[in-house]
């Protein structure tokens, strides 16, 4: 059964890409089509965009178009192009008034309103395009009012008579609270009880909120994490409402585009490997090393100094704050390296300059974003450190599975859907003698949330890497891991086709 499914989004990669969100939208719209869907994604056309690299034509009849939200006006006209790497199509709304900015996301007064503008925009393209999707999907605060525009200013329209509308949250630490005064931006003439009079009487507005209330069918991006936010300690306010609608609400794993993320065929990196070619993969190690100027162990025993390896944003819910204990502590007692990619809070950025600073031959920070060293990190290392305080799904504990990097993570989220606790044998014994294959799991798991969990944890990583063979069967039961987007997006194909026989 082919589905016409509209697809809004505020990041989609390679076009835009700040976090996970980028790559689960392109995957989810590159997959669709793939397997026959008629599915048109829409994000805005940032200035970031290279657009002298993309082919891009003009859509006649979608130029110069107003748009009235309250009392601000904003024209928009909107551009198309094919996803790369895919045919899907992907329409681009151009508003230089809330698009032509240095990066995808400010702190400017306006941000929520450019949001709203995507979103208005997506409703529009398909009423000049005649195109009648039979699912809307909205992800995360910047496009969940789209259930309520759904319901409200569009209703009228028989074309979207038949549309359901999916929300998938991806991390509900962000929730698009506005000031009540911004009322007439947001309802752009939808009836106020559509909203949380709760809310209002507070004085404010929640975007993800309104989507959660308002949307046909809730999703998130594991089925741990489904389950963490109804409860008070991930739900972030927003338990109760989520509880009340859980027969709505369902945790599908993020998959992996393993076109892009594998290491049999990775166009960044200049040889290739798979499980019974690791030796590659050292080779690949010292390559890296030597590129970031760090101390290569002498030949024949890069085995005894593992390279740890970190790409990720530095805020507080990805857990670093456990390292500023852990990582200064272990240092001088253990041999071993870290690389790390990732800009975000001052506090971290600065502990990871100061590291490097203090070991510069074994710990290396880069601020800021790299595909092509991401790539690299992650064929590279030997353990990769995602200690999250919470983690909706996470990506790059997948990727490292396939790479043969083995995650070290802490048992939240999607971390602990996709990476199964190490279970060495009984009996003991050495590098030489120990049961390798009466081992199980595919990394190291922690729970408790605390740096002391975290060094006990690393230790064990550290101490277990000085077995060679089992070091060797644990990286490769990770990378035997199937969490493929052509397994996970049929589980959104269900739900598509349950939705619109209700």
């Amino acid at each position: 059964m082919s589905l016409r499914i509209c697809f809004v989004a505020a990041e989609i990669a390679p076009l835009a890409k700040a976090g996970g969100l980028a790559d689960v939208s392109a995957a989810l719209t590159k997959y669709l089509y793939a397997g026959g869907h008629d599915v048109r994604a829409f994000l805005p056309c940032y200035a970031t965009l290279k657009r002298q690299d993309l082919p891009m034509r003009a859509l006649p009849g979608l130029q110069d178009l107003p748009l009235v939200l309250g009392r601000y006006t904003y024209r928009f006209s909107v551009l198309t192009t094919a996803l790369p790497g895919s045919g899907a199509p992907v329409y681009l709304i151009d508003c230089p008034a809330c698009f032509d900015r240095p990066s995808i996301y400010t702190a400017d007064p306006d941000e929520h309103r450019r949001f709203l503008v995507l979103t208005h925009a997506a409703f529009i393209a398909c009423q000049h395009m005649v195109f009648a999707p039979q699912i809307m999907h909205f992800h995360d605060w910047h496009t969940a009012i789209g259930s309520l525009l759904l319901r409200s200013n569009y209703a009228w329209d028989r074309l979207f008579q038949g549309a359901r509308s999916v929300l998938t949250i991806h991390n509900i630490g962000y929730q698009g609270i506005v000031g009540a005064s911004e009322l007439p931006e947001v309802l752009a003439g939808a009836p106020a009880t559509l909203l949380d009079p709760g809310e209002l009487a507070a004085g404010r507005i929640g975007l993800l909120r309104t989507g959660i209330t308002l949307a046909d069918l809730i999703t998130t991006v594991s089925p741990t994490y489904a389950r963490e936010i109804q409860g008070p300690e991930y739900g972030m306010g927003l338990e109760g409402l989520l509880r009340t609608r859980a027969g709505a609400l369902v945790g599908v794993l993020n998959g992996v585009d393993y076109d892009e993320w594998d290491p049999r065929h990775d166009h960044y990196l200049p040889q290739h490997y798979d499980a019974q070619s690791l030796g590659v993969k050292r080779a690949l190690k010292t390559q890296l090393l030597r590129r970031l100027g760090m101390a290569v162990p002498e030949q024949g025993t890069p085995r005894s100094t593992p390279l740890i390896g970190v790409v990720s944003r530095l805020v507080a819910q990805k857990g670093f704050d456990l390292v500023f204990d852990a990582l200064p502590r272990l240092l001088p007692a253990y041999e071993f390296q870290v690389v790390a990619l990732g800009t975000g809070e001052s506090g971290y950025e600065e502990f990871f300059t100061a590291l490097a600073r203090s070991y510069p031959t074994r710990v290396y920070y880069q601020r800021g974003y790299s595909d092509e060293l991401a790539h690299w990190i992650e064929a590279a290392s030997d353990l990769f450190l995602m200690p999250s305080r919470y983690e909706p799904c996470g990506l790059n504990q997948m990727y490292s599975l396939r790479y043969g990097s083995v995650p070290l993570v802490r048992r939240t989220g999607g971390l602990a859907d996709s990476v199964q606790p190490l279970r060495v044998a009984s009996g003991g014994g050495t590098a030489a003698d120990g049961d390798s294959a009466a081992d199980s799991g595919t990394g190291f798991v922690f729970e408790e949330y605390s740096a002391r969990a975290l060094a006990v944890t690393l230790q064990r990583a550290l101490q277990l890497y000085q077995e060679p063979r089992r070091w060797q069967a644990l990286a490769q039961r990770g990378m035997a891991q199937d969490f493929s987007w052509a397994r996970q997006v049929q589980r959104y194909v269900e739900l598509y086709e349950r939705l619109i026989m209700l």
